[in-house]
């Protein structure tokens, strides 16, 4: 049998936050799954030793538009596809299923404007498949990073984010390390890319630069051993945060301008830290990167690593 999954958001966090649908559906019909899905979603990277994937089906800017629905329906088309399911309520990829000729086609309500991403996915699945669905994403990897010294602490600092009022101030994370370093042996990882540069240097010409690594230079399927190596990661409300709870470690992420109930509470390996004055409260338009307690953080983080 042949399937396709259709979840066309674009972010990494996204990725890994469908993770336990796609893998449901698989195991359902014991098949691996076609995934088509945006490129910035890093799929080919993070899911390349992913046993419930047999292939991923990059959806780029060419397919968009009116004339993509027939680029990307004729693409389709050509794999036989038996059954697709579509993760979002667009009459779009409807119609490109039609098109497709796929006689089965499980999908969300269509025109639904607002949702919860892991509630939809939770709910749609479960009325597919017939049974419950836990919402915890597990990202399989073959290999991991060095843990053969046990006397220093792995800390993966996740310092950059999609947009800077997502983004605790670098001086913070500086403060946060020099204080985790006071009493114990810390190697941190500086988890960012080519285009936080700025931040990457502020970090590495601080007190605690020296005994730091950044990722710039790393693909993304080269940091998932190393983070997966650590102790704790510490980070803003990025894709590295979801990676790292999907890949079994502690994660402490701040959230202060995206909406925490949506991505901070699908995994019980995620612990959240929100602006003082808000509980569960977090949206796109809150604006508290100012308002994260730097106490409640550190304490919170030396909960977590003892």
């Amino acid at each position: 049998m042949k399937i396709l999954i259709i979840q066309q958001r674009r972010g990494i966090g996204d990725c890994i936050i469908f993770l336990p649908y796609i893998h449901a559906i698989s195991k359902k019909f014991n098949s691996k799954v076609s995934l088509l899905i945006k490129e910035n979603s890093r799929a080919v990277d993070l899911l390349a030793e992913d046993e419930h994937i047999g292939e991923i089906i990059t959806l780029s800017d060419e397919k968009d538009g009116l004339m993509g629905i027939f680029k990307l329906s004729n693409e389709i088309k050509n794999k036989k596809f038996d059954k697709v399911f579509i993760f979002n309520s667009s009459l779009r990829y409807n119609l490109i299923a039609k098109f497709a000729g796929i006689k089965s086609i499980y999908q969300y309500p269509l025109f639904r404007s607002k949702d919860n991403i892991v509630n939809s996915a939770k709910i749609f699945t479960e009325s597919v498949i017939g049974k419950i669905v836990s919402t915890e994403a597990n990202l399989k990897i073959k290999s991991s990073g060095d843990n053969t010294n046990k006397n220093i602490k792995k800390i993966c600092i996740a310092i950059a984010a999609s947009g800077p009022t997502k983004i605790w101030p670098i001086q913070n994370f500086i403060r946060l390390c020099e204080e985790l370093s006071k009493n114990q042996k810390c190697k941190f990882y500086i988890a960012a890319g080519k285009n936080d540069i700025e931040l990457i240097k502020k970090f590495k010409n601080s007190n605690v630069g020296e005994n730091s690594e950044s990722f710039e230079e790393l693909t993304i399927k080269e940091t998932l051993p190393i983070i997966k190596s650590c102790n704790l990661t510490i980070a803003n409300d990025t894709g590295f945060a979801h990676i790292s709870a999907a890949l079994g470690v502690k994660t402490l992420t701040l959230f202060m301008d995206s909406p925490v109930l949506s991505y901070g509470r699908y995994s019980t390996r995620m612990v959240t830290i929100e602006p003082d004055g808000e509980k569960n409260s977090t949206k796109h338009d809150t604006l508290g990167k100012d308002k994260i307690s730097f106490t409640k953080v550190l304490s919170e983080t030396l909960k977590l690593l003892n």
